[in-house]
């Protein structure tokens, strides 16, 4: 960027909009955030274009992405026919609602940095050209973007302003995530009932409401009234249409008659899990909670009722991202399965649970003894698969349900790319704790969790619950609380 030619673009226009100077991990973490900064300039150093070109090789997602906003950045300049160096218009229309330019450095811009901070790193370049435009353009605010927390506190100790990237947050409290079912007031049937119709429909009493809390429901969503009695109304909302809903009745899992796979929901919200994941026209769930909520039992419970005993999928397919929590132990010998058999310790404790001998199971011998029960789980693993995140793109599943364990740490195009893998008569049901997350650059309002619930609630093949209490032990829930 020629700083003479460039000063006159830059103090004409409007000084209400900023020049955001763009770190290499947010293009890395983002490749479309090039277009989402709205009315603002952006301003591409030339270290940002060297780390890009030296991340581009490999089939990891960080190299994918390089590729991506490479050839991003060449169809940007590439459809410039007036030089860059007053800058490119980003508007286009695949992007029109970016409305700013784009600034690449074409000249040496360094402006003195402490000792301490030598050029030869590339942050510390990026730093030095940070500095440069904040004294070219006093008038302007001259922003760098970051997702490098110790970047941003070096930029800030040098009074330059700096700023993590905000726009790959779904939310900015996750407190305000939706959490698939919402308490309806004591005296709801008095204000929504006046007008009310009621109907059986299969085994369920489905209820035609109106009133002023009607447009605030989703499709799925689960409502309920808890008045403190044995049996308190809960429901589903399964049609919405103005101030005018249709409510209907749950199957109570929490009752042995119900169980699935032995398993009986054992408060509200799971009762609510097991409704989604039993539903035949709901083709995909995503399940939150804390450690031991009975997110995983559930779930396995009620994929193999319905690939074992129903034959509704046809196989089990189990997937995770394998982030490791301490020291990375190296590399696994064995295939693909055997690989990914470490980061599936949860899958065979549950498997423990669900093929609990006959004195604990309490059912009398169902299992035939030990050889019943042996038999049993070599029945079960050869219905279950174990996959890879690596291979997942071009695959295409048919009648599975494929269980996407520990989302949290996925990225919105992972999740994008997981989901899309599911064909006719699949079933998808993503597993996770927005609160550990151990995947870098990754926060709850970031997570492709979070990003999925928001972007899916009111669906009407989708559901989402967020699981409130835990069930696995007393020590394991005191020690979600106050560690």
């Amino acid at each position: 960027m020629n700083a003479k030619r460039s000063t006159k673009p830059a103090k004409t226009r409007d000084t209400a909009t900023k020049l955001f100077v763009l770190d290499t991990n947010v293009l890395l973490h983002d490749p479309t955030s090039l277009f989402r900064f709205e009315e603002h300039d952006l301003f591409v150093p030339m270290m940002t274009l060297e780390e890009l070109d030296g991340n581009k090789k490999g089939m990891t997602e960080v190299a994918r992405n390089a590729r991506q906003v490479s050839r991003m950045l060449d169809d940007v300049v590439s459809g410039c026919e007036d030089g860059i160096d007053d800058g490119i218009e980003l508007a286009g229309p695949s992007h029109d609602l970016a409305s700013g330019r784009l600034f690449l450095q074409t000249e040496a811009m360094n402006s003195e940095l402490p000792a301490s901070l030598p050029t030869s790193r590339g942050d510390n370049q990026i730093l030095s050209v940070v500095m440069f435009l904040h004294h070219k353009f006093p008038k302007r605010p001259v922003i760098l973007v970051s997702k490098d927390i110790n970047m941003r506190i070096k930029a800030r100790a040098l009074g330059l302003d700096a700023q993590d990237y905000f726009n790959d947050k779904v939310l900015e409290d996750t407190d305000l995530l939706y959490t698939g079912s919402i308490a309806l007031p004591a005296d709801f049937w008095e204000s929504h009932g006046q007008q009310m119709k009621s109907w059986k429909q299969e085994s369920k009493t489905l209820y035609q409401v109106q009133g002023p809390l009607v447009p605030d429901l989703l499709i799925n969503q689960f409502t309920y009234i808890d008045d403190n009695t044995d049996k308190p109304f809960v429901a589903i909302v399964r049609e919405r249409s103005g101030k005018t809903a249709v409510l209907s009745t749950l199957v109570d899992y929490t009752h042995g008659k119900n169980a699935v796979w032995g398993i009986t929901a054992r408060n509200r919200e799971q009762n609510f899990a097991l409704n989604l994941l039993m539903d035949p026209d709901i083709d995909f769930v995503t399940l939150l909670g804390q450690a031991g909520t009975g997110k995983t039992l559930l779930t396995l419970a009620a994929s193999l009722t319905q690939t074992l005993e129903s034959k509704r999928f046809s196989e089990i397919i189990i997937t995770r991202v394998t982030v490791p929590v301490g020291e990375d132990i190296g590399f696994l010998p064995g295939t693909e399965e055997e690989k990914m058999t470490p980061w599936m310790g949860a899958l065979e404790d549950n498997l423990d649970v669900l093929n609990k001998p006959p004195e604990e199971a309490g059912q009398g011998g169902a299992y035939g003894g030990d050889w019943g029960r042996a038999a049993t789980m070599d029945l079960i693993r050869s219905r279950i698969k174990i996959k890879s995140l690596n291979f997942m793109r071009g695959r295409t599943f048919l009648n599975k349900f494929l269980i996407i364990d520990e989302a949290q740490n996925l990225t919105p195009k992972q999740m994008k790319t997981l989901i899309t893998r599911a064909g006719p008569g699949t079933k998808v049901v993503c597993l996770g704790n927005i609160s550990q997350i151990d995947t870098p650059y990754l926060t709850e309002g970031s997570s492709g969790l979070t990003y999925v619930v928001d972007r899916f609630k009111g669906w009407p093949h989708s559901g989402h619950i967020t699981l409130q209490r835990g069930e696995r032990s007393r020590l394991a829930d005191h020690a979600a609380e106050v560690l």
